[in-house]
């Protein structure tokens, strides 16, 4: 009886160890496959994560070279707008030769007609009635004649005979913001190095800088102030957007400071650029004045200040603004009933009238304000 009773308990405490044995093997066997399953995922997870690094970069390359590829496009779409200019025709303009730039003349023009117009400095180009020579994109050059120039803007326009040129497309150079990249283009030592390509950012605008020239101070307003490199043989090129537009001719660079150079805002002669492709011509307007903005104030005298308008520093005799009473030191306020905050501003609303057109201008004299009518002339 004893003896049946171990042999049945002996079962039973058998029983229950195989029991215990089954479900800790059970146990172990769904930890182990938890474990398996947590390490697929996080290998799935970190395959994902590095396909999609993978796809970013590759996006970004991709990105940056489309970005190149429609620079370098743009580029050369402009370059087939930009000509070269010297005052002596066949010079050999080499960098090893002994003449240098400025005896040659030579300077970098852009096509803004596709009749034959050529927008440059005035100091390449010379004065109105002047000659030089413009070599184009494919070699070849023509005789230029200046038909317009302006050295207080340091502009002119130069006309070759030749039709269904490149034209040039023009920005708004009002438009432009600081920090925004540009493109200087231009032969900036001799047709060696024609076309050359700078890069930069526009540094600041409506930057006002002080000559001597001839024992005489002259001051050159509302220029862009770039970084991009810009050397003597780039006076006349373009300084172009990220868009391929044009928004200012290169035309000064500061010989005592590096990476500080100016062009002239394209805005100032876009009037002049239409009139000629418009009419062949154009017959200018002047109010004879020479009128400075505020930041041109400090150069000549700190006690003078104004909250708007420009200041009338000289009237020329027999002028439209003299026959009209306008004196030196008033502030022209408006004309037309456009304010004036530059001088440019005055200098591209002339430049839409013709010689006998009348003008109303609000000027302020002696702390009260007036309005004065005068007949513009021809310069």
């Amino acid at each position: 009886m004893n003896d049946y009773y171990k042999q049945d308990k002996k079962k039973k405490l058998k029983g229950r160890l195989t029991n215990v044995l089954i479900f800790l093997l059970v146990f172990l066997i769904l930890i182990l496959s938890y474990i398996l399953y947590e390490k697929t995922q996080v290998t799935e997870s970190n395959l994902s994560q590095q396909n999609v690094t993978i796809e970013r970069t590759t996006q970004t390359i991709d990105e940056v070279q489309e970005k190149n590829r429609a620079v370098t496009e743009m580029i050369s779409e402009v370059n087939d707008s930009v000509v070269g200019i010297s005052k002596v025709k066949n010079s050999g303009s080499s960098i090893f030769s002994d003449d240098n730039i400025t005896s040659l003349g030579l300077g970098t023009g852009l096509i803004v007609g596709e009749n034959g117009y050529i927008l440059t400095n005035a100091h390449v180009s010379g004065e109105k009635y002047s000659r030089c020579y413009v070599t184009l994109v494919d070699g070849k050059t023509y005789d230029g004649s200046v038909v317009w120039s302006n050295t207080d803007i340091d502009m002119a326009i130069v006309k070759i005979n030749q039709k269904n040129l490149k034209v040039a497309i023009l920005g708004n150079s009002d438009d432009i913001k600081v920090g925004e990249t540009v493109y200087a283009i231009g032969n900036p030592i001799g047709y060696e190095f024609q076309r050359t390509v700078t890069s930069g950012i526009i540094s600041a605008v409506n930057r006002t800088i002080k000559f001597e020239e001839d024992e005489a101070e002259t001051y050159m307003e509302d220029l862009i102030q770039t970084d991009a490199t810009i050397n003597p043989g780039n006076s006349g090129g373009p300084l172009v957007n990220a868009d391929g537009q044009v928004i200012g001719i290169n035309g000064v660079k500061i010989k005592s400071a590096e990476g500080i150079s100016f062009a002239i805002p394209i805005n100032s002669v876009k009037a002049v650029i239409e009139s000629f492709n418009t009419n062949g011509k154009f017959d200018e307007a002047t109010l004879g004045v020479f009128a400075f903005d505020k930041s041109v104030l400090g150069y000549i005298n700190e006690n003078l200040q104004f909250s708007e308008g420009i200041y009338v520093a000289r009237v020329n005799t027999k002028s439209a603004a003299a026959d009209a009473g306008l004196k030196k030191g008033d502030i022209i306020l408006t004309i037309d009933g456009n304010k004036l905050e530059r001088m440019c501003d005055l200098r591209c609303y002339i430049y839409t009238k013709k010689p006998g057109d009348t003008v109303t201008l609000k000027i302020q004299r002696n702390n009260r304000e007036m309005e004065i009518e005068a007949t513009l002339k021809r310069k």
